[in-house]
């Protein structure tokens, strides 16, 4: 009977692993995504306005203020990606035992 202790406490403990990389891969890509969609849609955007500039100047403001907004907001996402790349175990770990707890 301690026999089938043992190995039921090994094999969640690869199963959580395995749970925590697919959570992680999930997120990852979903800031990925995120990004692509968010640069998309500023690009849309200012060219789809572009014809209501009078001045050259404003536009010039606006697609600095645009490149700006996309960086910062790249490079948070980009951060956050490695951040959770590296203390993965713990941020998944509890949302998963949360979750189990929950079903």
């Amino acid at each position: 009977m301690s026999q089938d202790v043992m190995v039921g406490a090994v094999a969640p403990a690869k199963t959580m692993e395995a749970r925590i990389e697919a959570m992680f891969a999930g997120d990852r890509l979903w800031a990925i995504m995120f990004v692509v969609f968010l640069w998309l849609t500023i690009f849309f955007v200012m060219l789809s306005v572009r014809s209501l500039f009078h001045d050259a100047a404003i536009e010039a403001v606006c697609w600095i203020g645009a490149v700006v907004l996309l960086l910062f907001n790249t490079a948070s996402i980009v951060a956050m990606i490695r951040h959770y790349g590296e203390d993965k175990t713990h941020i998944y770990s509890v949302d998963i035992r949360h979750l189990d707890a929950g079903r």
